[in-house]
């Protein structure tokens, strides 16, 4: 019997399974997933919450610590997931997984390639995790925002105030639009305060936190010209301080702006096994 583990990272939560040595293929079916991630029927959490927004399974690495394979909860795949990243390197770190280098930092395979990532602190079942995320090339304006690809597909909307925001009916309506057909776009809205939502596609709602959704935010935050949380004149890199619904996450980067680029970006937050 395969154990399922519930993870939350910044409330962006996740059904984790330990791949290795057993055979799993069933939780790759996207009914399957579908089934587990229902927040009507679904898999039911320690604290018994329905559902999740994704699934994830840890699997063997040859060359690396070990790999992330993501779903969302309709089953869709082939994507990075910045708070999922966060929550696998917790998993990892709970299971007895041991990083390879001698400065305890992961090196895990993901969708869109490399990442590392490190557990900062432990607190019993609470974890801050930072995980490098890939360099970002390029952000285009479009609509009354901007898209990047931060590992995954993103528009972002600099807006008042995001309280204000009809999210279910904006954010599918844009996250649909043909302007990012075929794949479509997540949506995410930031504002004056740093505050962020955002409209996940394949989950198809808001979700509490976004991990390549904040990193979209941050980048498209400093391509406006707004100041960062914090910067070391030194190195070059900047941090902004983002709060999602219900916590805080930073991200870091070095930026260059001709052409632009985000390089050596990471993404810093919590993780918390639901047990």
């Amino acid at each position: 019997m395969i154990d399922l583990f519930k993870y939350s990272g910044a409330g962006n939560d996740f059904i984790v399974l330990d791949g290795r040595t057993e055979n799993v293929d069933k939780y790759r079916n996207p009914q399957t997933i579908s089934r587990l991630c229902d927040r009507e029927s679904g898999y039911v959490a320690a604290d018994g919450r329905l559902g999740a927004d994704g699934l994830m399974i840890l699997t063997s690495s040859q060359a690396n610590d070990f790999r992330m394979e993501y779903y969302n909860s309709d089953g869709s795949g082939g994507m990075m997931c910045g708070n999922g990243g966060r929550c696998i390197v917790a998993f990892a770190d709970q299971i007895g997984v041991k990083p390879a280098a001698k400065d305890g930092v992961y090196v895990f395979e993901a969708a869109d390639g490399l990442h590392t990532g490190e557990v900062l602190e432990r607190n019993g079942n609470d974890k801050i995790v930072r995980i490098k995320m890939i360099d970002v090339n390029g952000i285009e304006p479009v609509l009354d925002g901007y898209f990047l690809n931060t590992g995954t597909r993103h528009y972002v909307q600099y807006v008042p105030d995001v309280e204000c925001i009809d999210i279910d009916s904006v954010g599918k309506r844009i996250r649909w639009d043909e302007t990012f057909a075929p794949e479509g776009a997540n949506v995410n809205f930031v504002d004056q305060n740093r505050k962020v939502r955002t409209f996940e596609k394949g989950v198809e709602a808001e979700t509490l936190a976004c991990g390549t959704g904040l990193t979209a935010c941050a980048i498209a935050l400093h391509h406006m010209g707004l100041a960062p949380s914090s910067a070391d004149a030194e190195s070059g890199r900047i941090r902004f301080l983002l709060h999602a619904r219900r916590d805080d996450l930073s991200v870091d980067f070095i930026p260059c702006q001709s052409p632009y680029e985000a390089k050596s970006v990471y993404l810093t937050g919590p993780a918390t096994w639901i047990k």
